[in-house]
């Protein structure tokens, strides 16, 4: 079911809104979260199926902002609330708010969102676009327990990636971040199988892409050892290669969809890893609203103790990577370990890999 209100209020949609679960003769209200979604006209359509898909999994009151920009002077000044409800089939197994703010009421959306939220539940920000540099200390991410940036919508993804970190506050996360949920629980499980130490780490993926820099950033974190960052062609994150004292783990995918693991002394083998549509990627985040201490330390990791991030201009000189092919110039780089018995910790063993959040079923 759907409703149109024009040149409306906060009380009035949530009025449309007990209107509308009666007509559907579902009037109790059993969601679990409120997910407020920022995003533009252009893209809306996108994030409301997105966020719709993931209401199945996680029920939950949806609110889309959208900050709509008028063209003439005289318009900028008058300010309009116009809103479309959606319950039933047309929301997902929840319900769906599209507000759109014109004027000055755009520049205070969290006035008109905050009488929206469902009482006593949690809230979760997603920006699908044009996020903030700060989004805790965005009037709307100030309402959230959680906030979620996308960093392949940034217009430089992955110099986005240092604006996170600077901004960090917990909470924060990223679906470039979730991204490589699939390929941190293979490579956690792979060196469980094995009884070595790893040595050297290269990653390769495309240029300029946020999750292959994070999952560079996660290794060298949290096994401090040399980490390079080699180019391909894609599509997306393709191989990650462990050089070990038992010999090399690599886990290759070449088309998206299925990937090769091979293990020192094992025959390879065919895993799924596919790449995930944004809903599935939406649902995971929303399986945990406690902050991402991994995320935080893999995100400070690569931009404060390794001095930052090289953008693609940077690494124009390099080659297209290709398997086999000798590694292209480093981007994350530890300090190499001193010699033993000078007092250093030791390199942590497999068994000492943080956990990682649970991957979805592929």
């Amino acid at each position: 079911m759907k409703m149109d209100l024009t040149d409306t209020t906060a009380g009035k949609i949530n009025k449309g809104l007990v209107q509308a679960r009666r007509a559907i003769g579902t009037p109790a209200v059993g969601m679990v979260l409120t997910l407020v979604v920022v995003t533009d006209e252009e893209n809306a359509y996108d994030a409301l199926k997105a966020a719709n898909d993931a209401s199945r999994e996680h029920p939950s009151r949806t609110l889309v902002v959208i900050k709509r920009v008028s063209r003439s002077p005289r318009d900028r000044t008058k300010s309009r609330l116009d809103a479309e409800v959606r319950v039933g089939a047309d929301a997902g197994t929840g319900e769906t708010v599209v507000l759109r703010l014109y004027g000055e009421v755009s520049d205070h959306a969290q006035s008109v969102v905050l009488p929206l939220l469902l009482p006593d539940a949690p809230v979760v920000v997603w920006w699908s676009v044009d996020a903030p540099r700060d989004p805790a200390g965005d009037p709307l991410g100030a309402l959230g327990q959680r906030r979620v940036t996308d960093g392949y919508a940034a217009e430089k993804p992955v110099e986005d990636l240092r604006t996170r970190a600077e901004s960090y506050a917990p909470g924060d996360t990223d679906l470039a971040w979730a991204r490589i949920t699939p390929w941190r629980s293979m490579l956690a499980a792979a060196l469980d199988q094995v009884d070595c130490e790893v040595v050297s780490v290269e990653v390769a993926g495309e240029e300029a892409n946020p999750s292959v820099e994070l999952l560079a950033m996660w290794l060298a974190d949290r096994l401090h050892v040399h980490v390079r960052r080699a180019v391909s062609a894609g599509p997306g994150l393709t191989q990650v290669r462990l050089e070990t004292t038992g010999g090399p783990i690599t886990l290759h995918r070449s088309d998206g969809a299925m990937a090769t693991l091979a293990l020192p002394g094992q025959p390879d083998r065919a895993v799924a890893l596919k790449r995930r549509e944004t809903s599935e990627l939406l649902a995971e985040e929303l399986r945990r609203l406690d902050p991402d201490d991994t995320y935080a330390s893999a995100l400070r990791f690569g931009v404060d103790r390794l001095g930052g991030i090289q953008s693609a201009s940077q690494r124009a000189e390099a080659s297209t990577w290709t398997p086999g092919s000798l590694p292209v110039r480093p981007v994350h780089e530890s300090p190499a370990p001193a010699p033993a018995g000078d007092g250093d910790t030791p390199r942590p063993t497999p068994a000492q890999m943080p956990p990682v959040k649970k991957a979805d079923p592929q």
